[in-house]
């Protein structure tokens, strides 16, 4: 899974050590890797696919990286967009406002739903 912490001004250093840190309280294993000296960082939890869901201490974990990147300054997309993982976030992130706006968009360009159905945005 990828919980992006975007943004240049983010302080990656302290990014992942805050993301080791969750990753021990919650006995969740988070690999991080980095786009090359732009701030860009993708958290990759991990999950043994053999469980057919996510265990609540992903779950949290999750949420405790989310809110790691929205107090430094990130963001939970990336280049990747917003998929199932974060919709529950993106919507504290974007406001109500945006976040209509951005579903409308998507109403517009695929009125039937076809285009990456059941993902957030």
């Amino acid at each position: 899974m990828d919980g992006g912490c975007h943004d240049r001004s983010l302080a990656p250093a302290e990014a992942v050590r805050e993301i080791r840190a969750i990753s021990a309280r919650h006995g969740v294993p988070v690999f991080t890797i980095a786009h090359a000296a732009d701030g860009n960082l993708h958290p990759i939890i991990v999950v043994d696919a053999a469980l057919g869901g996510l265990p609540d201490a992903v779950w949290e974990a999750a949420g405790e990286i989310f809110a790691l990147a929205l107090r430094l300054g990130g963001t939970l997309t990336g280049e990747h967009g917003v998929g199932v993982l974060k919709r529950q976030w993106v919507a504290e992130e974007l406001g109500p406002a945006a976040h209509a706006v951005q579903r409308r968009i998507k109403e517009a360009l695929d009125p039937r739903g076809i285009l990456n159905p059941g993902k957030a945005l």
